[in-house]
């Protein structure tokens, strides 16, 4: 459908009413908002009476302050007693001494445990036999732990992740 001379002038009485494009286009019919813009930008109807709002207000409350808790010198209690989770394997530590291997002798089948600081000339690498990794046995016990066991979700377990957010 073409923008016939009466269609502009409703067209140019909507704009000023501050109506969006969208309700333009759909009191106009047989054109698009698109359209509706693009007639308008060709027009140089720039200037609004008002422009067009939206159809409420949103207001948002503001939110009750936390409640102070009766007294801080009495103990939180506890649904139940807390399991005791087993303990991790030791960490092992390697009595280091300096490497046998630089950067420029490092092999393939090398260990590539990194010795001293990097930024230092003496920087080293272990350099003995690697097993099934880029490590040696003992290296190897340090960089890989064991998977710990997942723990069990519980009464207990879901009352303490909720005290961190309480």
């Amino acid at each position: 459908m073409g923008w016939t001379d009466e269609r502009v002038e409703l067209l140019k009485k909507l704009w000023q009413d501050g109506l969006s494009a969208s309700q333009i286009a759909k009191q106009l019919g047989g054109v698009t908002r698109n359209a509706v813009i693009g007639k308008v930008h060709r027009l140089g109807l720039s200037g609004r009476a008002a422009p067009s709002k939206p159809a409420r207000t949103v207001f948002k409350a503001p939110r009750p302050a936390r409640p102070v808790s009766a007294s801080p010198s009495a103990p939180r209690r506890i649904a139940e007693p807390v399991a005791h989770t087993p303990h991790p394997a030791p960490v092992r530590y390697v009595e280091e001494a300096p490497g046998t291997a630089t950067v420029l002798t490092l092999g393939a089948h090398m260990c590539k445990w990194p010795i001293g600081d990097p930024s230092l000339d003496n920087f080293t690498f272990c350099g003995r036999r690697a097993g099934e990794g880029p490590y040696c046995e003992e290296h190897s016990q340090v960089a890989y732990q064991p998977a710990q066991a997942k723990k069990r979700s519980g009464a207990a377990e879901l009352a303490r992740s909720l005290r961190r957010y309480i």
